[in-house]
């Protein structure tokens, strides 16, 4: 089924119909190619090349800034190559520098576990001594020592980062070459917890002073209004926005829903997400469906496997 027809269906039908306020449809995109300022090294150069990979124009915009030494903050949509965008500067400066050290923070496990993952066989393919580790309240004390004295990129997330910088002096080697510090998912900290995270990034800035490095941000976010003042106001620094996608995308339908339009409110959004989505998967569309936390991905789950059993 194309979704043309599923547009069809939702208009036709009853339970929907009053409730698609507005239908958007962009066109597709071709990738938009650019090359670095300067040559990356035959290490990062063959890394790319064994895995078929070709810059996009927003990658390329991300290396040549952070190589410049600017605090950069790339918003390009969700699977547009931030990540590469990112990991290729440090691990340029990882070996140019055997000092340097670099801080990936993560909102969630799952996260830092595939960002580990990525950066073994980065280290593994390019011979570049990056020893990537994850440390966090799940790290065993048998462990930390080690990881603490001989990791180059920590991964980790910012409970942690607060339990770590009250014994700063044990991390004076990793704090004195520290030199890039990147976000990820930067756009969740936000309201009251991104203010405790603003402030915790201040107080880890005064002790990269104190030991004397002066580390960049590298933020990656959705796509966000005022990606600029968002970063500044998290990390008190001054930042480059990369906003402009040179990865590829297909043709899009935006389907603008109000599972409220009756004003009633005898149905939650919640119980509207479990029927939208049964009406996906029943037309064998495949679906992804979000929520705003992990425990209600498992209630909508739950509600469309019961629905689905009684028919």
């Amino acid at each position: 089924m194309a979704i043309a027809d599923l547009i069809r269906i939702l208009g036709v039908n009853p339970m929907y119909r009053n409730r698609v306020v507005h239908i958007d449809v962009t066109g597709p995109s071709e990738a938009r190619y650019g090359t670095p300022g300067s040559p990356l090294s035959p290490s990062l150069a063959a890394y790319l090349d064994q895995k078929g990979i070709r810059l996009y124009s927003h990658q390329s915009e991300a290396i040549d800034r952070i190589r410049a030494g600017k605090n950069v903050i790339i918003t390009t949509p969700t699977a547009s190559g931030k990540t590469l965008a990112f990991n290729i500067p440090v691990f340029e400066k990882l070996e140019m520098d055997t000092e340097a050290r670099a801080l990936y923070l993560y909102p969630t496990k799952a996260l830092s576990n595939d960002q580990l993952a990525t950066l073994e066989q980065m280290a593994l393919f390019t011979g570049i001594p990056a020893k990537p580790a994850i440390y966090d309240g799940d790290t065993p004390q048998s462990k930390r020592a080690v990881i603490r004295d001989n990791a180059r990129i920590i991964v980790s997330n910012p409970h942690e980062l607060h339990q770590v910088l009250s014994w700063h002096a044990k991390w004076r080697p990793f704090f004195s070459g520290l030199q890039y510090i990147i976000i990820d998912e930067a756009h969740r900290y936000r309201g009251v917890f991104g203010s405790h995270i603003a402030l915790l990034l201040r107080r880890l800035l005064r002790l990269c002073l104190f030991y004397g490095s002066r580390p960049q941000f590298v933020l990656s976010t959705a796509t966000i209004a005022n990606p600029k003042e968002f970063a500044g106001n998290l990390t008190g620094q001054s930042f480059d926005v990369i906003h402009e996608d040179g990865s590829p995308h297909g043709r899009k339908t935006f389907v603008l829903y109000n599972p409220f339009y009756d004003g009633i409110g005898e149905r939650s959004a919640h119980q509207e997400t479990k029927d939208l989505l049964l009406s996906c998967v029943k037309e064998y569309l495949q679906t992804l469906c979000f929520t705003g936390s992990r425990k209600m991905a498992e209630l909508v789950t739950l509600w469309a496997r019961e629905d689905a059993r009684h028919g």
